[in-house]
């Protein structure tokens, strides 16, 4: 195999997290590595509500801290709440200063919504439902002035290379049809932020290629992984048939829009007395159970909002109107779609993993701050929090002195090589079948049998074995977790286990024996 040694930072992904931890790490030489060009497929570019923070004078970091627990249903570590809480309004302070156009007053304060399980209105947003697009927007303007980085469009990683418990490298392919010949690319450091695994399910508001596979490259190389189990539903994805699904922001619900079914009943006002407000864990199950019956679940958003959702919230507008609904003048259908994958590479507050020279951040990582289901908003927030550690980390690690950095220049090899899509469908359905909104623990060994079937037949491919490590670690967790807590739902084991939860920590090698013992059993 081909290698490359270079002295920047390699960072795998280009969404906010990396982005983020690219320009904190300036002047120090940096590389990224991104399958797609800059700021395409991306989730955070997809992130409706904002970045949610403390801003007002009657919030504070104390009350958002403590919303984030109340949420995460007794799985949050208090000390990573307490520390995300209290950076996050310097960091929008930094967004705006990097350009970030957010919704401000005539006064220049800013706009704030409230969103689910929020005790206050903190979610910093763009016109209603363009925060991430917003955001990525101005850090990408950012990182074209920023000469110390150098991305790398078209480029795949697939591997890890490690030396003794030591990650050493990055094993990267061309992402082009028909593939290429493996370099090993070898760098000062290795950052991963590649997203998460909502890509995995059938039904997902994620981009296509966000499908567990660098989790899963982590975990294959021996790292730790945290809290699995808690993948969180978007209650309200736009029911259309489109793949992802496209997404009706919670702030919709913020403004007043209600959760009704086809006999026009408001369901949520019976299940919790937030009604449409309650914690995205308890509507993703009441969109469930309405979608299970029959009853056709919508969002009516016509007396809360009326015309003005087209000034307000231009991207659900758009995505209703391309598929022939006018959500000023009817209700629109929604459905419980995988979103947000709290679990990921366990990592401590300076974003190191358990392996040596790997540091991790957003949504690849699992730092204890969403718990069993992620406060609204929280997401983007965590992203630039633990970008900007890591990036403070890995700077203190490396020599105090930046090296030059000659730009990394790959000659990729031509080779037969393809992703096999009616495997990667398969997996999702399984996913989806088996290991979504409720689980059941005959469902979950029938997953953990067929996720083995499949990479069997088809796991020579290093990408599809990364997503099926993933897809082994989710629902593994999700078995030995034998109890219902936010966002996992057990229908054999309904009830929440007294006291604060205990966080999983598997390694693939323990996901796999406990999916191999489960296959043997047939």
């Amino acid at each position: 195999m081909q290698a490359f040694t270079t002295d920047r930072v390699v960072i795998v992904g280009a969404g906010l997290a990396a982005i983020y931890a690219a320009l904190k790490l300036a002047p120090r030489p940096v590389v990224m590595i991104s399958p797609d060009p800059l700021g395409f497929g991306a989730s955070s570019a997809w992130a409706q509500g904002g970045v949610a923070a403390a801003m007002d004078r009657s919030d504070s970091p104390e009350a958002h801290a403590q919303d984030t627990e109340a949420a995460g249903a007794g799985a949050v570590l208090r000390e990573v709440a307490d520390y995300v809480t209290h950076a996050a309004r310097q960091h929008v302070l930094d967004l705006t200063e990097l350009g970030t156009g957010f919704d401000r007053t005539e006064a220049g304060e800013y706009v704030l919504s409230r969103e689910a399980a929020h005790s206050a209105a903190r979610v910093v947003r763009v016109k209603g439902d363009q925060a991430g697009a917003e955001i990525m927007r101005a850090l990408i303007a950012e990182l074209q002035q920023t000469p110390s980085v150098q991305v790398l469009e078209g480029v795949l990683a697939r591997r890890l290379e490690c030396d003794g418990g030591k990650v050493t490298g990055v094993e990267v392919i061309s992402a082009a049809d028909g593939g290429s010949q493996p370099i090993m690319l070898r760098g000062a450091a290795t950052l991963l932020a590649g997203g998460g695994s909502g890509g995995l399910y059938a039904l997902t508001t994620n981009p296509a290629r966000v499908r567990g596979e660098v989790i899963g490259m982590a975990a294959r190389a021996g790292a730790e992984i945290a809290d699995t189990e808690f993948v969180q539903f978007h209650p309200t994805a736009i029911n259309v048939g489109e793949d992802p699904a496209p997404l009706a922001t919670e702030a919709l619900r913020g403004e007043g829009a209600v959760l009704l079914n086809r006999l026009g009943e408001r369901f949520m006002l019976d299940l919790h007395p937030d009604g449409e407000l309650a914690p995205r864990d308890v509507v993703a199950r009441a969109i469930y159970a309405q979608s299970q019956a029959g009853n056709g679940p919508v969002l009516d958003t016509r007396d809360a909002i009326g015309p003005e959702i087209e000034t307000q919230f231009p991207a659900v507008v758009e995505a209703c109107r391309r598929n022939g609904i006018d959500p000023a003048a009817e209700p629109i259908p929604v459905a419980a779609a995988a979103h947000y994958h709290m679990g990921g590479v366990a990592t401590d507050l300076r974003g190191r993993s358990s392996l040596a020279g790997l540091w991790v951040c957003g949504e690849t990582a699992s730092t204890g701050l969403h718990g069993a289901n992620r406060l609204a908003s929280n997401g983007l927030l965590e992203a630039l929090v633990f970008a900007r550690s890591c990036a403070m980390d890995i700077d203190a690690e490396l020599p105090v002195d930046p090296a030059g950095g000659a730009p990394v220049a790959l000659d990729f090899a031509p080779a037969c090589m393809h992703q096999d899509d009616e495997a990667i469908a398969a997996l999702r359905q399984v996913m989806t079948d088996h290991v979504g909104v409720l689980r059941d623990g005959e469902g979950l060994r029938q997953a953990l049998r067929e996720i083995a079937r499949l990479e069997a037949a088809h796991g020579g491919d290093a990408s599809f074995a990364n997503m099926t490590a993933t897809a082994t670690l989710i629902a593994a967790a999700a078995l030995m977790r034998q109890e219902s807590r936010g966002a996992h739902s057990r229908l054999d084991y309904p009830q929440t286990n007294p006291g604060p939860a205990e966080r999983s920590r598997l390694t693939f090698a323990e996901a796999k024996a406990l999916r191999d013992d489960i296959a043997k059993d047939r």
